[in-house]
C-alpha cells in the first residue's frame, strides 16, 4: 500500500473562462470551494466546523501499484547486482527529504559580505587580502548548506525507483483523482511529465484516464531514467509490449511553442534545478505548454512548499498580466 507523503499542488486553467471578464483569482477560489464565493481571512465560511470537513478536502481512497508495474520493478531489483539495497534506499530517502533549497548568488555574495565584516572586526591584526579571503570561504563552506545536482546512473536510478515509485505514485495519483472528482467530463488525451524519473506519473495516470489518454510525453534529462522508465512499461525487459501504449521518452522539452498538452505534470522536479532563475523558467514553460491542467508535486518539506509556493506565485502573476 502506497501513502501519499508529499504535497501536491494543483492549478488549474480554463482557457475558455478568459472571454468571461472574471479575475482569474475568483474562478481559482470558486474551483477549489465550490459554493463559497469569498474566501478570505475575515470569511468564517467553516462557520467552526474540523479542519477535515473543509469542503475543499476530498478523500482518497487507499491506492495500491498497479500489479504489472509492482511485478516489474521487484523484477528489476531482484537482478541488479546492487550491495545493500535496502541500505542505499534508506540513504538516499533521508538525503531526498532532508534536501534543503541551493543558496542563491545574491545571498551567498551578502553572506560572503557579512563574514569579511564580521572578521575585519574581530581581529585586531591586519590581514592580507588573501587571508581574508580564505577565512571567509571557509566560515562559507561550515555554514552555507552545499547543494549538490544528482546525477542518475543505472544504479541510482534502481535505488530511487526503490525509494519514490510507491509515494510519486501515490501522490500523482491524489491530484489526478482530484481533477477528476471535481471535473468528472474532463478526458485528456494527451499528457507531458516533466522530469519523469521511474514513469510513476505515466502509470497513474494511465490508472485514471486510460481510456482517453493517447499520448505520453516523458521528459528527463537522465538517459538511464528514461531506459529504466521504459523496461518498467515493458515488465521489466527491453524486448516486452509496453503495459501502456502510447508513451514516447524525451531529453528535451518540446521546442515549439505549438506543441500543448491537456495535463501537464512536474513531480519532484523542481528541487532538481540549481537556481530560483532556472525554476522560473522551467514553470512558465510548463504553464505554456499545457491547454488545461497543470500539475506540480513536491515533497511535503519546508523546502518543497517554499517551491510549490514560489511556482503559484508566478503562475497568478502571469493570469494577472
Amino acid at each position: 500500500m502506497a501513502t501519499a507523503r508529499a504535497l501536491g499542488c494543483l492549478l488549474r486553467l480554463d482557457r475558455r473562462c478568459r472571454c468571461l471578464r472574471v479575475p482569474p483569482q475568483s474562478r481559482a477560489l470558486a474551483a477549489l470551494v465550490p459554493g463559497v464565493t469569498r474566501v478570505d481571512d475575515k470569511t468564517d465560511f467553516l462557520e467552526k466546523l474540523h479542519y477535515r470537513k473543509h469542503p475543499g478536502i476530498l478523500k482518497l481512497p487507499h491506492v495500491r501499484l498497479p500489479q504489472a508495474l509492482a511485478n516489474a520493478a521487484q523484477l528489476l531489483l531482484l537482478e541488479s547486482a546492487i550491495p545493500n539495497v535496502e541500505k542505499q534506499v534508506q540513504t538516499l530517502t533521508n538525503y531526498l527529504w532532508s534536501r534543503h533549497l541551493p543558496v542563491e548568488s545574491a545571498e551567498l555574495q551578502r553572506r560572503a559580505m557579512h563574514l569579511e565584516k564580521k572578521i575585519r572586526d574581530t581581529q585586531d591584526l591586519p590581514q592580507t587580502e588573501e587571508r581574508l579571503h580564505g577565512a571567509v570561504l571557509h566560515a562559507l563552506r561550515r555554514t552555507t548548506y552545499h547543494w549538490q545536482e544528482l546525477s542518475y546512473s543505472e544504479g541510482l536510478s534502481l535505488v530511487y525507483m526503490a525509494a519514490r515509485l510507491d509515494g510519486g505514485f501515490a501522490a500523482v495519483s491524489r491530484a489526478f483523482h482530484e481533477i477528476r472528482t471535481r471535473i468528472p467530463e474532463f478526458q485528456p488525451q494527451t499528457l507531458m511529465d516533466f522530469g519523469s524519473g521511474s514513469g510513476s506519473v505515466t502509470w497513474a495516470a494511465h490508472s485514471i484516464w486510460g481510456q482517453s489518454l493517447r499520448e505520453y510525453v516523458c521528459v528527463d534529462s537522465s538517459a538511464a531514467m528514461l531506459g529504466l522508465a521504459e523496461k518498467l512499461l515493458k515488465g521489466g525487459s527491453e524486448s516486452g509490449e509496453p503495459y501502456v501504449p502510447g508513451v514516447f521518452f524525451r531529453q528535451f522539452l518540446p521546442v515549439s511553442p505549438k506543441v500543448q498538452f491537456d495535463v501537464v505534470v512536474s513531480a519532484f522536479s523542481l528541487s532538481e534545478l540549481p537556481s530560483k532563475d532556472a525554476r522560473a523558467k522551467v514553470v512558465q514553460t510548463l504553464w505554456r505548454k499545457t491547454s488545461n491542467f497543470l500539475v506540480l508535486v513536491e515533497t511535503g518539506t519546508k523546502a518543497g512548499h517554499c517551491l510549490l509556493m514560489e511556482a503559484r506565485d508566478l503562475v497568478l502573476k502571469s493570469l494577472l498580466e
